[in-house]
């Protein structure tokens, strides 16, 4: 005998070999079957073990409670006239049909159950067998239910009856964040077991409701597990949404931080399902109620911001003050926060100071670095959220001078504290100017002594002069133009004197030397101590002016360079004729040696002779 699964898609055996396996059967789903009037049901049905063409026919009869032995012809396969007049007309619209699967497989379909259909049906195949063997038909028990399902929605109405609830439709108006609940009441008063599966759904403002354009939110399967909709899974995962069962029959919804993207109609959808004797859940009946009509307006639509005043113009030392103004969602979102700071130039802008969504305050690096020390530069915030900040710079510098720019950006703070960024706005440009307090410096170098030898100290002085109002303080360094080869000249630091009077010297090539001194209110020397040949070179100072605010920061007021003067360390006279000498001297030294060697040799050669 074959498994004869009645649900089984795949083509039986060949007929012939069927013929000599076993006895013909026919095989239903086991029964009783409970299905709720008004709904479809379809009846697989399918035969093995038989002979003769694999194209087998079959028909289909009931048997009433009322007359339990009167068999009533619904639909057969072979015979169009097959119907008795009570199933006819059903058959003539469609209502009652029959699908053919395969050649011995095929499946009763009635579109909508009626409480008479209930009965017993049975499955007869007409034999194509040589000798009569076996089960030719089967029979499954149905009983029609009515529908017990009801589906309450939030807004006074009577419970579902149709497909969909009654036209009295709650409207809710939210801000982007804000949190929104919906609750939907499913109860059954069916007599037989059955499991209830509750699902929110949403979908676009006046679209058409059905399971097309019906999005899944979240929803509690029969098996009481609960799943998220396809887009909405991340934010299920991430706490932004749930739902839950409060009592024996309300479900609620909640999504704690609305998007933009949430507005629509929202539906619950409820279905109802039974465990049938072959172990598997169908769904019985389902129902749909609209719950309410949610838009959400955007805090990108509600966020504007404003700064003032339009125009400031002020001394150096002066105290810079501007606003922000933000307005937002009213009544604020609980869960939106802001962040705020304030760039000056145009494009992106240089970061002066920035407050983030938890109030810790960071200044721009450009006022605060080793160069201008540490500014005093404040953003605060004054009223609540979304509120208006102030930018206070204490001591104004002509550098501050620009076009400011209020930036705020505005987050939704997710279950686990993550930020998400929903929308950002700039102000208006203010306009800072600065009264002119120019600092005008030169430089000049010069050697007091034009010509140095080799071995002697090279004297390079730079003098300065400075026309300004304010203190200024001046960090001078020095530098040799060095050529290599045809490349143009690389400058080369020798030594430096810092703002606040810190020398720092660099290394000579010839490894001598050097160090630097003040030698006047506006005059700064550099000696080369011993100057060798590879010292040689043009050098120049370069002079930059520093002034210095209350609050005490620098302020670069300017740089200058000066003209270059060379180095170039001479031979000395003596230096000249002490190598003629050497060489004047070794060789009369040999040459006297050589005459010595000649008179000795003689001498002693004639000695021998006597």
């Amino acid at each position: 005998m074959g498994d004869g699964s009645p649900w089984s898609l795949i083509p039986s055996p060949p007929s012939l070999s069927a013929g000599l396996c076993g006895a013909r059967e026919v095989h239903l789903p086991p029964g009783p079957l409970f299905r709720v009037e008004g709904t479809a049901i379809s009846f697989p049905c399918s035969v093995s073990e038989y002979e003769g063409p694999t194209l087998q026919h079959f028909e289909w009869f009931l048997y009433r409670p009322t007359a339990p032995e009167i068999s009533i012809g619904m639909v057969s396969t072979r015979d169009p006239s097959f119907p008795y007049a009570v199933f006819s007309p059903r058959v003539q619209s469609g209502e009652v049909s029959v699908q053919r699967l395969r050649g011995d497989a095929i499946e009763l379909r009635i579109a909508r159950l009626r409480a008479e259909d209930a009965g017993v049906y049975e499955c007869y195949t007409p034999t194509t067998d040589s000798t009569y063997h076996g089960n030719y038909s089967s029979k499954v028990v149905l009983k029609v239910i009515p529908d017990m399902l009801s589906v309450l929605a939030p807004t006074p109405s009577s419970p579902l009856r149709g497909r969909m609830a009654g036209t009295s439709l709650l409207q809710l108006s939210l801000s982007e964040g804000q949190e929104l609940q919906l609750n939907c009441t499913a109860q059954s008063q069916t007599q037989q077991h059955t499991h209830l599966s509750v699902s929110f759904g949403v979908s676009a403002p006046d679209a058409p409701v059905g399971r097309q354009t019906l999005q899944e939110v979240v929803g509690v399967r029969r098996d009481f597990a609960v799943e998220a909709g396809g887009r909405f899974a991340d934010r299920y995962r991430a706490g932004e949404l749930s739902v839950a069962k409060a009592g024996s029959e309300q479900y609620k919804l909640a999504i704690g931080r609305v998007r933009p993207g949430d507005a629509g109609t929202y539906h619950c959808t409820v279905g109802e399902w039974i465990q049938d004797p072959d172990s598997s859940w169908q769904l019985i009946t389902e129902k749909r109620a609209a719950l309410a009509q949610v838009t959400v307006q955007s805090i990108a639509s509600q966020l504007a911001v404003s700064a003032g005043p339009p125009k400031v113009r002020l001394s150096a030392g002066e105290a810079l003050e501007l606003l922000c103004n933000l307005s937002g969602p009213v009544p604020p979102a609980p869960h939106v926060a802001y962040a705020v700071s304030w760039v000056v130039g145009e494009g992106d802008g240089l970061l002066v100071a920035q407050l983030d969504t938890d109030g810790v305050a960071v200044v721009g690096e450009s006022y605060a670095n080793s160069q201008v020390g540490r500014r005093q530069v404040s953003l605060q915030k004054l009223t609540p959220s979304p509120g208006s900040y102030r930018l206070r710079i204490e001591s104004a510098q002509p550098g501050d001078e620009g076009t400011y720019r209020c930036v705020a950006q505005a987050y939704v703070r997710s279950p686990d504290a993550w930020l998400r960024e929903v929308s950002s706005g700039r102000s208006q440009g203010l306009k800072v100017q600065m009264k002119s307090e120019a600092v005008v410096v030169k430089a000049y170098a010069w050697l007091p002594i034009p010509a140095t030898y080799r071995g002697d100290t090279a004297e390079l002085l730079c003098n300065i002069s400075v026309e300004s109002t304010q203190a200024v303080h001046m960090a001078v360094s020095w530098w040799v133009e060095v050529t290599v080869g045809e490349e143009e000249p690389q400058g080369r630091m020798v030594a430096s004197v810092s703002r606040e009077g810190v020398a720092e010297l660099g290394r000579r090539v010839s490894g001598g030397d050097m160090s630097l001194d003040k030698v006047g209110p506006q005059c700064h020397r550099l000696r080369l101590h011993g100057v060798q040949p590879s010292d040689e070179g043009r050098y120049h100072c370069a002079v930059t002016s520093w002034v210095r605010y209350p609050d005490r920061s620098w302020y670069n007021a300017g740089a200058v360079k000066s003209n270059s003067v060379a180095v170039y360390p001479y031979a000395r006279a003596v230096d000249t004729l002490f190598i003629p000498l050497i060489v004047g001297i070794a060789s009369a030294l040999f040459t006297g040696i050589a005459i010595l060697a000649t008179i000795t040799c003689c001498f002693m050669r004639q000695l021998r002779k006597r």
